[in-house]
């Protein structure tokens, strides 16, 4: 009889649990799609301007400065790219092409010479390297607009004023380069140099075999960094750029800008191609972004 009671209460324990257990389950669910529909709303939100530029750019002119403006372009014309790149006096793929260069050479200067800075603070041991490295983090502190005149004379000195390298390699020493590829390289086990000694490696060899191929997330996503920096930078190529055929694709956006206060389809048009780098820059090095800054110590 006593076993038959055990039964009976086993089986009902049992049966309260289970409701239980589904409602939980149900709960979780829920919590689950309100996110996910939370975030899609977020991501909505985000997007809807880059949407709204890229629609702009496929309307006609009177379309594009309608009022209220519309989604929906009618009709669908590529009207604004045809002008842009085939207008004389503004090459917009000139422009490109000179922002492209400039972009990719002064992301390459910033993580070496990053790289090579950064590698002695983190993993060499000498007198006055706290005080070095502060000196560095301190002038991040410095706003940029008051070295423009120094910087200037420097490169009219050196004869390199309307030219890309004067926007190439005034910045290529960054102090926030050094600062990020630090913390990554502090991040890595010690014992990996530890061995590479051990087989008869110096110094070169270890931070050239060793630190840089474990790197590669925080190099590319300092490159990418540096990359943006250069791509949107406005003011200085506008002081150390004169002529048409070497401006960057921002200061030239500007001037386009200018000579058409009314022509929102061109801006828009400009704006797209002055995009599409960026994110496709985004969208292949994400993964090395993500692992980059996680394991560098900038988590927001």
């Amino acid at each position: 009889m006593t076993a038959i009671d055990q039964t009976g209460t086993t089986t009902a324990a049992s049966a309260a649990v289970r409701p239980s257990t589904e409602r939980t389950g149900r709960t979780r669910t829920w919590v689950v799609v309100v996110r996910y529909v939370l975030l899609g709303i977020l991501a909505l939100i985000y997007i809807s301007p880059i949407l709204f530029m890229l629609v702009t750019s496929f309307k006609t002119r009177a379309d594009a400065g309608g009022i209220p403006p519309s989604w929906i372009p009618d009709p669908i014309t590529t009207q604004a790219y045809e002008t842009i790149f085939n207008a004389t006096g503004t090459p917009v793929l000139t422009w490109f092409a000179n922002s492209m260069i400039a972009a990719i050479l002064h992301s390459a200067l910033v993580v070496v010479t990053a790289s090579l800075a950064a590698y002695p603070l983190a993993r060499m041991s000498f007198r006055g390297r706290g005080v070095i490295f502060s000196i560095v983090v301190a002038t991040l502190l410095i706003p940029p607009v008051i070295l423009i005149i120094p910087n200037y004379l420097i490169v009219s000195n050196l004869g390199w004023l309307n030219s890309l390298v004067a926007i190439i390699i005034p910045t290529a020493a960054s102090a926030f380069g050094v600062f990020f590829m630090r913390q990554f390289f502090i991040s890595l086990p010690a014992e990996l140099e530890e061995a590479a000694i051990l087989d008869g490696a110096n110094r070169w060899d270890i931070f050239r075999r060793v630190i840089l191929p474990l790197s590669k997330p925080a190099m590319a996503t300092l490159a990418l960094l540096a990359f943006l920096t250069n791509w949107n930078d406005f003011l200085w190529p506008v002081y150390v750029l004169f002529s048409a055929d070497v401006q960057t694709l921002p200061a030239g956006l500007g001037t386009l800008q200018s000579a058409n206060a009314v022509r929102y389809d061109l801006l828009m048009a400009g704006a797209v191609i002055a995009s599409v780098p960026v994110l496709l820059l985004f969208v292949f090095l994400q993964r090395f972004i993500i692992e980059g800054v996680s394991r560098s110590g900038l988590k927001g």
